[in-house]
């Protein structure tokens, strides 16, 4: 696996974390943009955007588009990806919290 493909994995993950630990599962791009680069994810908002938009594909959240402006929700499968109950292709799976 590429390390472009393994990055797209791990913020994938990292995206549905961020929801899951979010207030009613909710989050907007710009917000979810900034916390990844904490984690050492560098992505663009646009890179973040268009992972929310797969992320959507999948059914793993609920993207809304506000002029731009996007928020998304998790599902409840996007909660249980997020938190390792199943697994799903091209993303990658959580390692357990401490």
């Amino acid at each position: 696996m590429s390390y472009a493909q393994e990055l797209r994995e791990h913020a994938r993950i990292a995206i549905l974390r961020l929801l899951e630990d979010a207030p009613r599962y909710t989050s907007n791009v710009s917000m979810m943009t900034d916390l990844l680069r904490r984690f050492g994810i560098g992505y663009t908002r646009d890179q973040v955007t268009a992972e929310v938009h797969w992320l959507q594909e999948q059914g793993l959240l609920v993207a809304e588009d506000h002029n731009g402006f996007v928020i998304a929700t998790a599902t409840l499968r996007g909660v249980e990806v997020a938190q390792g109950i199943v697994t799903h292709p091209g993303i990658q799976r959580p390692r357990p919290r401490i």
